[in-house]
Formats: C-alpha cells, sequence, structure tokens
C-alpha cells in the first residue's frame, strides 16, 4: 500500500479533531468582557491541546515522508496514535472546566503520556520496517526529545496528584520543547 491513503486518513482525523475541540468551546451569553474571564481556563486548555495536535500533525507529516511502502504493522500503529489523539477533545473540556482538580489533570496527563508512548511506537516500527538503512532512523538518531517528553509526562501525572498546577506547568513546558519545529527529518531528506 502506498503511505497516500494513511496520510489522507490520519490528516482527516486530525483535522476532526480539532474540530471536536474547537465545537466545545462555548459562546458566552451577553455581550460584556467581564464574560470571558470564567472561560480563560477552557481558552487555555484549548490553546494548548492545539499546539498539541499541531506537534503532533507536524512531526508525523514528516515521519510518514520517509516511508517508503506502508505494511498492516504501520497501519495498526497509526490507529494506535490517532486513538489517543482523538481522546485529546475528551480531556481537553474536562481539564478546561477543572484546571485544578486531580482527576481531571491526571487523564489529561494520561492522555499526553500514551500518545507520546504510541507515537514513539510508530515510530519504531516505521524504522522496523524500512530496515538498517531507514531514513527517519539516521534522522531520529538519539532522539533525546523524545524519550524525555514520555518521562515528563509520567512525572507530571503522579505530581498530578498533590499538585495539579504543577502538572499543567510541566504539560506546557513538553508542549514548548516540541514548538519549535523539529528539521531533523528535513535535513536528511534534503541535506543543502
Amino acid at each position: 500500500m502506498g503511505k497516500g491513503r494513511l496520510e489522507a486518513f490520519s490528516d482527516g482525523m486530525i483535522a476532526i479533531i480539532i474540530t471536536i475541540m474547537v465545537l466545545e468551546l462555548k459562546v458566552p451569553h451577553g455581550t460584556g468582557f467581564e464574560l470571558l474571564s470564567p472561560l480563560v481556563p477552557v481558552l487555555l486548555s484549548y490553546v494548548l491541546s492545539f499546539i498539541y495536535v499541531a506537534i503532533y500533525w507536524n512531526n508525523h507529516h514528516h515521519m510518514i515522508s520517509t516511508v517508503e511502502r506502508v505494511s498492516g504493522r504501520i497501519l495498526w500503529a497509526n490507529l494506535h496514535l490517532l486513538f489517543w489523539l482523538s481522546l485529546i477533545p475528551f480531556a481537553t473540556g474536562w481539564v478546561g472546566e477543572n484546571t485544578a482538580a486531580t482527576a481531571p489533570v491526571a487523564v489529561y496527563g494520561g492522555v499526553l503520556l500514551m500518545a507520546a508512548i504510541s507515537y514513539s511506537i510508530l515510530q519504531r516500527t516505521i524504522i522496523d520496517s524500512q530496515g538498517e538503512g531507514s531514513v527517519l532512523k539516521k534522522a531520529v538518531g538519539r532522539d533525546w526529545k523524545g524519550r524525555a517528553s514520555p518521562v515528563l509526562y509520567a512525572s507530571a501525572l503522579l505530581v498530578s496528584f498533590k499538585a495539579p498546577a504543577l502538572a499543567m506547568a510541566i504539560y506546557v513546558l513538553v508542549a514548548l520543547l516540541w514548538f519549535i519545529p523539529d528539521r531533523r527529518i528535513e535535513r536528511i531528506q534534503s541535506p543543502d
């Protein structure tokens, strides 16, 4: 199978995920700016989640560009990632309404942790299927951000039971680590 269907399906799913998140934002009833104040946590959780989904979309696009042939294992690993990403709107809505509560912050972190793990599984599956000369393997290298992210998510998940605000700060930190585009794959594919 070519990678076009995998890319199209993934892009469509990610577009739906973003659409669901934005549809969860409720318009205030009235016209005063003061009505926006209670919505700030909801808007901030949306912004953070939008950034996460955008980071996954961007990195997924680059990763899939290295694939020569799509196997069944790659399809299933990709679906595994999309499953966890599809839970981001639920976790975003809950944490946005309850930013200082343990359970929503822990669930948000759990979804982020599982998305990171599933992304690593997809990456490893692609590398294994493409062989030792894999462009992705060359590009990924030691992948310090890819290794640090699940550790930070797991730490934040544990912290969320005592200090939910600190856990949220760690989630923001991880997003900031990835916010600067990862150009490793671009450099390998088109060295200048």
